[in-house]
């Protein structure tokens, strides 16, 4: 009897020192993940956000949900040589509605020399052609600016064959009036899903949170949208954080001339 419970004692020991094992083990591969994440991620308190290292260039973009927004501290704000140096402003929706800070936000930004780009928000439902005049009856662009953006997000009932098109005359109603190839905002999944390689020729702004150094997407990307609860100074609301992806003189190139 005594021999069979040395046994027990051994086989309880060695099922703790095995549980012990993997705990350890666990916790090690959980240490070594949150390194990897710490290291591709900079933190910087004033922001209240994770920003991504390894990019030049940083910005937001903004609509009437941020209010009232003072450029002037926005462009001043510089936390250890990190500044927010471009904007996307929100402009039209659909067929005749208008941002109601559209033209505050696109003369303020560019008084203080925060580089600025419009974007429309894409009813499926609606002409492609008419929303685009929407946007075109709204924005004056200047040397400088950022090209049009088209933000396409929701179906809303819409059929992709049906919707595809729509989407395309937009596009291609706002290139030759502007005389550049404007930018389409999503998210990685509606991309894919719904647009996919028929528009790989625009470039894109992609939104795609917690990811550690880049969207997991395939096709090229020139903006990344990498978060959308960041704090900046002179907007009371939290804010949408972008990067870009490339050098001073690769933005500057996609400026309009």
């Amino acid at each position: 009897m005594p021999r069979k419970k040395n046994r027990r004692s051994g086989f309880k020991k060695m099922l703790v020192f095995s549980c012990l094992l993997l705990a350890l083990l666990a916790g090690m591969y959980g240490y070594l993940k949150w390194t990897e994440y710490r290291v591709n991620f900079i933190r910087h308190n004033a922001f209240g956000i994770e920003i991504p290292a390894g990019y030049e260039i940083h910005g937001i973009d903004v609509s009437h949900h941020q209010d009232v927004i003072d450029w002037q501290e926005v462009k001043k704000m510089n936390i250890r040589g990190l500044q927010l140096e471009f904007s996307f402003i929100k402009a039209t929706e659909g067929l005749s509605n208008v941002d109601r800070l559209f033209k505050r936000n696109w003369y303020k930004a560019r008084e203080e020399g925060v580089v600025r780009g419009a974007y429309h928000f894409f009813i499926a439902t609606k002409s492609g052609r008419k929303q685009a005049e929407n946007f075109i009856s709204q924005v004056i662009m200047e040397p400088g600016d950022l090209p049009p953006v088209l933000d396409v997000e929701q179906l809303y009932g819409v059929k992709p064959k049906d919707f595809r098109p729509r989407v395309k005359e937009w596009l291609n109603v706002i290139e030759q009036y502007y005389k550049v190839k404007p930018i389409i905002y999503t998210n990685v999944d509606f991309y894919e899903k719904n647009l996919g390689a028929e528009f790989n020729e625009y470039p894109l702004w992609v939104a795609h949170y917690l990811q550690p150094n880049k969207p997991r997407i395939e096709r090229p990307w020139t903006f990344w949208q990498h978060s959308e609860t960041g704090r900046v100074n002179g907007i009371k609301q939290k804010v949408d954080f972008n990067v870009f992806n490339g050098d001073s003189l690769t933005f500057k190139n996609l400026l309009l001339q």
